[in-house]
């Protein structure tokens, strides 16, 4: 059960426009019919920008696969999904 649990997504995919945007929207639709709170990356950190600028998500394609500009968005991501969970839970 999701209902007031904070979630994020993340994608990827074998190649460039793989539908990364799609999924991680898809997969948002899903979570809100659940009633959780949906926590994307947005434009808070350079990192997002310099892995690919997905403010969904963080998403990757196989070529090049995870680089360390990916690996820095989604410690970002991952941060960010926690700091508002500690933040809602008081």
């Amino acid at each position: 059960m999701l209902a007031n649990k904070t979630f994020s997504a993340m994608a990827s995919a074998q190649n460039p426009n793989g539908g990364q945007e799609t999924t991680v929207h898809t997969l948002y639709y899903t979570a809100a019919h659940w009633g959780a709170i949906i926590v994307p990356p947005g434009y808070t950190d350079p990192a997002i920008f310099r892995a690919g600028g997905n403010p969904y998500g963080t998403s990757v394609t196989q070529d090049p696969g995870v680089t360390p500009e990916i690996e820095k968005a989604i410690r970002h991501q991952t941060r960010r999904l926690v700091e508002v969970a500690r933040k809602l839970r008081g």
